[in-house]
């Protein structure tokens, strides 16, 4: 039998935990059974509502969001849980969705498929994002690493200018202020800041936050840096430090 992707053996880590919101019951059925088959465990909430106040209490390390629900759709619940957490999420959309999936985006969700989907696919982004989350028991929280010295040492700070990023940590401040990023979105960002000034091509970028050879269009990048500008100017109105070169791609100014 092949060792669990999910659960390194021997590694003693626990079992990555994912939460599946969606209010159709055979969707939440199959991809339960999908991803117990692929070693991880599951929780199953069939609206918004009812997924909350679990993804708080407990939070897994990864959710997976239907964006129509009854009582409280993905939107709203994706907007309540960024007022205090950067669990990773990805949003199940319908093709004719793009509004949907451009809001989600911007409102801080990781990735999105488009409905119908294949299970392949889902579980690709899924460890994709959990590769780039860190070890379980880190999604979830802002301080990923904090408190744990060799977690802090694992990676050097970033100092560009005003900004500051720690890897080890998952932590953004510019100016001194703190700014909550995802994690694709601390990707980009870094990716950008590690050489100042230099082109990054949309190829690229995705290459820095999916880097398992998993389809992300342009457009998805695009709309991760219209969020990262927004966030940045909500601590700083002026900031410029992310440049649009118009068919080339993205570049970061430390000045």
């Amino acid at each position: 039998m092949s060792a669990d992707p999910a659960l390194p053996a021997g590694s003693g880590e626990r079992q990555r935990t994912i939460a599946l919101v969606d209010d159709d019951r055979n969707i939440l059925a199959a991809l339960s059974i999908a991803l117990q088959a692929e070693g991880y465990a599951t929780r199953l909430y069939s609206d918004g509502e009812a997924a909350l106040g679990a993804l708080f209490a407990n939070p897994p390390d990864l959710a997976v969001f239907d964006i129509k629900m009854p009582r409280m759709d993905g939107m709203e619940l994706l907007r309540r849980l960024r007022e205090t957490s950067d669990l990773p999420v990805i949003f199940l959309t319908s093709k004719d969705e793009e509004e949907d999936e451009e809001a989600g985006l911007a409102m801080g969700a990781d990735d999105y498929i488009a409905k119908p989907f294949s299970q392949r696919l889902l579980l690709a982004r899924i460890r994709a994002i959990l590769r780039r989350a860190g070890p379980p028991g880190e999604a979830g929280t802002r301080a990923a690493g904090a408190g744990d010295p060799e977690a802090e040492r694992a990676e050097p700070v970033i100092a560009r200018g005003r900004l500051q990023m720690d890897p080890s940590r998952h932590k953004v401040t510019w100016d001194g202020r703190p700014v909550s990023l995802t994690v694709t979105e601390f990707l980009i960002l870094e990716a950008l800041a590690q050489r100042p000034g230099v082109i990054k091509s949309r190829n690229q970028l995705m290459d820095a936050a999916y880097p398992d050879d998993v389809f992300v269009d342009d457009r998805t990048v695009d709309s991760h840096i219209k969020r990262l500008r927004r966030k940045f100017r909500s601590v700083d109105r002026d900031f410029n430090a992310i440049t649009t070169l118009y068919g080339a791609g993205y570049s970061f100014s430390d000045g």
